[in-house]
Parts: structure tokens; C-alpha cells; sequence
């Protein structure tokens, strides 16, 4: 199996694939790749707990403009969002698997993100499994390990912003 990666890259027009790989675009890094270009994000692991890390993030996304499928089997509803056992029983496309779940159940999600399609796996602070990132990269897909979905996307807000400016005297 012949595995293309796309390199996304930042240009005068926005964020696009860069297959050809031209020098005069500035290449992205993976998790800012995933933030601009991808919308559908499955959070693995979502708890309807609001003090759980899981939730806020989740809520931050949604509130940010990302689509969010819940994925839990023992609940049936999170954040007004229908809620699936597993990536396989989602019905539509899954850009993003955004895991909260221990490093030991990882292997089993990484096989499920390339079964449904997905571009990317996002292994949330704490959760690292080099063998499954090694799995998802060879199959193509981006890969985001021990990383804050929602503290990334803030840190690149505030680049966007140019940092914090000092107020006038």
C-alpha cells in the first residue's frame, strides 16, 4: 500500500494541500494542520462531567465552531450532541479522533480512525503510545501526541492576535 502525506501549507489565498511541495509556502505543523483544516472532531472518551477535562475541551471546541461526536458507551447524550459506543458507529465522516482515554486502550482507536477515514489522531496531555502514532503516521493520518486540543488552539489564537499589547497611558 502506497501511503501519500500531504503537506498543508499556509499561503497568500489560506491553508491548502501542498502535494506538489513548492518552496514559497510556509509548511504547518501538524497541530496547527489539524485546528484550520478539520472540523468533525470524535472526542473518545467524552465525559457528560462538566469539571472533567474531556468536557471543557470539548465544550471550547464546540463553542469555537467544530462539529463534535461524542464518543462513550455508556452514555446517550453530551453537549446537546448525540453519543456513539465507537468511531465505527458514527454515520458521517470524522476528521479528528481526539482521545481521552489511558495510553493502553489507544492501539484499538488508532485501528478505527484509519478503518473510518479519519485525517488525524489527537492523543490528548498524558496519553502517549508510540507504536499507535507509529501505526497512524504509516497509514497517513497526522498525529498529535500529549498535546491540549483546546490549549493549542488558544495558543494559536494568540499568535493570530500578535500577543498581548500594552494598554496606553
Amino acid at each position: 500500500m502506497t501511503v501519500t502525506r500531504w503537506r498543508w501549507v499556509r499561503t497568500t489565498t489560506g491553508v491548502e494541500v501542498d502535494p506538489a511541495g513548492e518552496d514559497d509556502v510556509t509548511e504547518l505543523g501538524d497541530e496547527e494542520a489539524i485546528l484550520r483544516t478539520c472540523r468533525t472532531l470524535a472526542v473518545v472518551g467524552l465525559s457528560p462531567r462538566a469539571e472533567r477535562p474531556s468536557h471543557r475541551v470539548a465544550s471550547y471546541l464546540k463553542e469555537q465552531g467544530y462539529t463534535i461526536v461524542p464518543i462513550n458507551p455508556q452514555v446517550g447524550e453530551i453537549l446537546g450532541e448525540v453519543v456513539y459506543p465507537d468511531l465505527m458507529s458514527v454515520p458521517g465522516p470524522v476528521d479528528v479522533a481526539v482521545v481521552f482515554r489511558r495510553s493502553d486502550g489507544l492501539a484499538d482507536v488508532v485501528d478505527q480512525a484509519i478503518a473510518v477515514g479519519a485525517r488525524a489522531v489527537w492523543m490528548q496531555e498524558g496519553v502517549v503510545d508510540q507504536q499507535a502514532a507509529a501505526k497512524a503516521r504509516a497509514a497517513g493520518l497526522l498525529v498529535v501526541m500529549d498535546k491540549c486540543m483546546r490549549k493549542e488552539h488558544l495558543r494559536l489564537a494568540h499568535q493570530e492576535r500578535g500577543g498581548f499589547h500594552e494598554q496606553d497611558e
